[in-house]
């Protein structure tokens, strides 16, 4: 509503001369004024005060810009502007425009729509690598359908699956980047150690240290006449494999670790049976089913190392076979603490606690999050001691990718653990113990 000092501030205008206000140029008295008197009169007598008539809003009054005016464009011209129209990089004029046309033209309509979804390919929001799991999930959708005459056994599925993982990250690489420089790092004892190589140099190491797998099977040594005679150890291998290469390796190397791994693959779906068969690690050996899952565990550390050196998305295992490789390392962690003792390294105390095979002793309760996760009671006291939660003196929480890279001997002991409570000197052994494990 408005107040009475409303009109005394418009009555100083009305009367300004030559203007004569809103009634006109005239005066209040001129005809058409709408005051009665006229021809143009309202039925407004003399007695009845003329109305104000309103001022009229303008785009000029509020401040905002003047609209443009719509365009008018050929067609020719207007189906030119589709591809900047799927851009979005149109004016606001040419939008509205070509958006009218498209209500009124069906072809340029089509011819829009494809536009449109060929930049949402060119806009894509998601990584172009392809996920990890789909080659398993590929292949377990083909054998429910058609199993396969000779399946591949559980326990080589890791090695199969790593293998052929590692294998395509190889064909992304250019020929130059087989010869980036790449660290192989382990504990020797309780100090970190490493090797510098070549992401070529990683692929002969593969190649060397799955011979070992290969000859326990029948399958030809890779090291040819270097490889014969008494068993020796990964790292011996390798050596060897490297100094009989007359020149650096290159690319040339995948084909034949490529091969081997798929002879490996294939024997064992032939004549693998319970995977028992034993495997010569030089100073040790493994059953062959632990052997398979230690190479895929080699496979997976060794395939993280050349993606980093080449700058390579690379993710871990399925949470299937992760578990494994962790449940393979948590099941060897007894006996490494035992030749940790003998070696003198464990803890001062650790051998006051010593019980025979069979009964139950000290335990660490080793809890893994995550992918692959779960619980293992690790024995403490002796490699065929059982671990029993009513003897537990320690626990420690760890995720399960950081402890296969502590077992790779690629994080140091004392940055490990996630949570650790209980009896401090057992933790430290378990830890350094499952560093120990890694090699070259």
């Amino acid at each position: 509503m408005s107040g009475a000092g409303d009109f005394e501030a418009y009555d100083e205008h009305k009367g300004h001369e030559g203007h004569g206000g809103p009634f006109g140029p005239d005066g209040p008295d001129s005809p058409g004024n709408g005051n009665g008197n006229g021809n143009g009169g309202r039925g407004e007598g003399p007695d009845r005060p003329a109305r104000i008539p309103m001022p009229r809003a303008s785009v000029e009054d509020t401040g905002l810009p003047l609209p443009d005016p719509p365009l008018v464009l050929p067609h020719d011209v207007l189906k030119s502007l589709l591809g900047a129209w799927a851009l979005a990089a149109c004016s606001a004029a040419e939008t509205a425009t070509v958006e009218e046309h498209l209500g009124e033209c069906g072809t340029c309509a089509e011819e829009a729509l494809r536009l449109r979804e060929a930049v949402g390919l060119l806009h894509q929001p998601e990584s172009l690598d392809l996920d990890p799991t789909l080659r398993t999930r590929v292949l377990e959708s083909c054998l429910d359908r058609r199993p396969a005459s000779i399946p591949v056994p559980g326990w080589a599925a890791p090695y199969d699956a790593e293998t052929a993982r590692l294998d395509a990250l190889l064909q992304d690489i250019g020929d130059a980047e087989w010869h980036a420089p790449v660290r192989l790092r382990w504990f020797e004892g309780d100090a970190a150690t490493s090797r510098r190589t070549t992401v070529a140099g990683v692929i002969a190491h593969l190649v060397s240290v799955d011979g070992l797998v290969a000859v326990a099977l029948g399958l030809e040594d890779p090291l040819g006449e270097a490889g014969a005679g008494a068993v020796r150890g990964p790292a011996v291998r390798t050596e060897a494999f490297w100094r009989a290469s007359h020149f650096p390796p290159t690319r040339s190397v995948r084909a034949p670790w490529r091969e081997q791994s798929h002879g490996i693959v294939r024997t064992v779906s032939f004549t693998g049976g319970d995977g028992k068969l034993a495997v010569p690690y030089g100073d040790f050996e493994l059953p062959l089913h632990d052997a398979m899952l230690d190479r895929a565990f080699e496979c997976w550390v060794h395939a993280e190392d050349i993606a980093e050196a080449v700058d390579y998305p690379y993710d871990p295992p399925s949470p299937r076979h992760l578990n494994r490789m962790i449940d393979l390392a948590a099941r060897m962690l007894p006996a490494v603490l035992a030749a940790r003792r003998r070696a003198g390294l464990a803890a001062p105390g650790a051998a006051r606690h010593l019980v025979t095979a069979g009964a139950p002793g000290r335990t660490l309760r080793l809890e893994i999050e995550g992918s692959g996760g779960g619980e293992w009671l690790i024995p403490l006291d002796a490699p065929g001691a059982v671990g029993s939660a009513d003897h537990e003196v320690a626990h420690v929480a760890l995720d399960g990718v950081e402890f296969c890279r502590l077992a790779a001997g690629h994080v140091s002991p004392a940055e490990a653990a996630a949570g650790q409570v209980g009896d401090r000197e057992a933790i430290k052994d378990v830890l350094f113990a499952a560093a120990s494990m890694s090699r070259m």
